[in-house]
């Protein structure tokens, strides 16, 4: 009797560590297009992105690239590689080239369609992430970061 019921008790355990598993693996599954990577343009050039993959793309907004209006067109750079980007919407006040920026969205046709933007706070700030990309490359200047 005592035999029985601890095969009982694994064969219990057994299942419920199946379960588990198969729950873990299910929430995971379900929540991989929840999360959105940083990536520079060189990661992008390096290893292009599987299809319709939303993440972020930061860097710098290249110098003489930004036309303004209804569709922001501009290109992001980390001083190795450029990614163009298009934005329909209202731009942050502090958007501005040669600054740091993150862009949320997703690649079409080879361009960058962001739904977000995401530019620094004050002078003195760029987000890390970009810093981090930008220290990466050697080209990180710390009087522009915090």
């Amino acid at each position: 009797m005592a035999g029985l019921r601890k095969k009982q008790r694994i064969h219990l355990v057994i299942i419920a560590g199946c379960l588990l598993a198969v729950a873990s693996a299910l929430v995971i599954y379900a929540a991989r297009d929840a999360f959105e990577f940083f990536r520079s343009p060189s990661d992008i050039a390096a290893d292009p992105p599987r299809e319709n993959e939303r993440f972020r793309l930061g860097g710098l907004v290249k110098e003489g690239s930004w036309e303004p209006g209804d569709e922001h067109r501009f290109v992001i750079t980390d001083l190795d590689a450029d990614f163009p980007v298009v934005f329909r919407g209202i731009v942050p006040d502090l958007f501005r080239e040669g600054q740091g920026t993150i862009v949320t969205g997703v690649i079409e046709d080879g361009v960058f369609v962001a739904t977000d933007v995401l530019a620094k706070h004050d002078e003195e700030y760029m987000p890390k992430e970009v810093a981090d990309a930008l220290k990466e490359r050697g080209v990180f200047k710390p009087d522009a970061a915090e």
